[in-house]
């Protein structure tokens, strides 16, 4: 566990909150109404619980940071190809082939599958590029 000392413990915060912020925009800007449709959500909906969903949004994500930072130590990944390159594997097999699986039990539509994956590879993608290039 040595290498979590050459970890630049600032670029973890950052894509934490890279991924925070544009979570925000994702869905409650490009696509908002598409996400309500398809969750069930109606516009003006008074939001129960939101302080809890966002801390653990940001939680979430600091973990997803933080390990993803392993992955990029463990792999040697030190550019920009690189960063993208894992951010890729790892959305690919730790977030879209789950949510694909999930998508098909639960009888979701495959919009929202596409507006949720998608929001997991650019974050993944940004993340991947940000913790490999700033070290």
């Amino acid at each position: 566990m040595h290498h979590i000392m050459n970890f630049n413990w600032w670029a973890i915060l950052v894509v934490t909150l890279i991924q925070f912020f544009l979570g925000a925009l994702w869905y409650s800007l490009l696509f908002a109404k598409s996400w309500m449709a398809l969750t069930g959500h109606t516009k003006g909906d008074k939001p129960t619980g939101i302080v809890f969903a966002m801390s653990s949004s940001f939680i979430g994500g600091l973990i997803l940071s933080f390990i993803l930072a392993h992955v990029i130590y463990w792999s040697g990944a030190n550019t920009v190809h690189r960063g993208l390159f894992v951010g890729f594997i790892c959305w690919l097999g730790f977030m879209a082939a789950p949510l694909f699986a999930e998508t098909n039990y639960e009888k979701r539509p495959y919009k929202l599958f596409a507006i949720n994956s998608g929001y997991w590879l650019v974050s993944m993608l940004i993340s991947g590029v940000v913790l490999a290039c700033w070290r």
